[in-house]
């Protein structure tokens, strides 16, 4: 069986959401399609030898990012972004990641942790599956992304 490489698009700024991706992560390292040594996870290389925020950094942190969205067989999202901080939105950055994913013609996994959110007409429609509260660990784990079966949210669109 073939097994997918991974970009992990979400952003990973404040406890709660490397908490979000620590269950992400678990559930796909035990899909049995997904090469658990070929998930990317942005947060894991942020070119700590360039002076962070410094437009050297930005130029790399960039392409690498975007490089590793066009390798992958799938890019998985987690859309909460600052939901403790009662903001609603995704990430810019996840989004813009989505944005070229789907544009490469990669396929799209998305996963929203709180299933009470409204999801942008443009997430909602670009999305090959999407998995929200308590069905993204199994979903994840058990979700053939050989097939990659459509698997529709009942989010609130707007």
């Amino acid at each position: 069986m073939y097994k997918n490489k991974v970009y992990l698009a979400s952003p990973f700024f404040s406890d709660q959401q490397k908490s979000r991706i620590n269950i992400v992560m678990n559930a796909l390292k035990h899909n049995s399609s997904i090469d658990a040594d070929e998930i990317y996870n942005p947060q894991e290389h942020q070119e700590d030898k360039l002076p962070f925020g410094s437009h050297e950094w930005q130029d790399s942190v960039f392409a690498t990012d975007m490089r590793q969205v066009k390798k992958a067989d799938v890019i998985v999202s987690i859309l909460d972004y600052k939901y403790e901080e009662h903001n609603l939105e995704p990430d810019a950055g996840t989004v813009f990641e989505i944005g070229a994913a789907w544009a490469w013609h990669i396929p799209i996994v998305m996963v929203q942790f709180n299933p009470e959110n409204e999801l942008n007409l443009m997430l909602a429609r670009s999305h090959t599956a999407m998995f929200t509260g308590d069905k993204i660990n199994d979903g994840l784990k058990e979700y053939n992304f050989n097939t990659l079966p459509t698997v529709w949210t009942d989010m609130k669109v707007f």
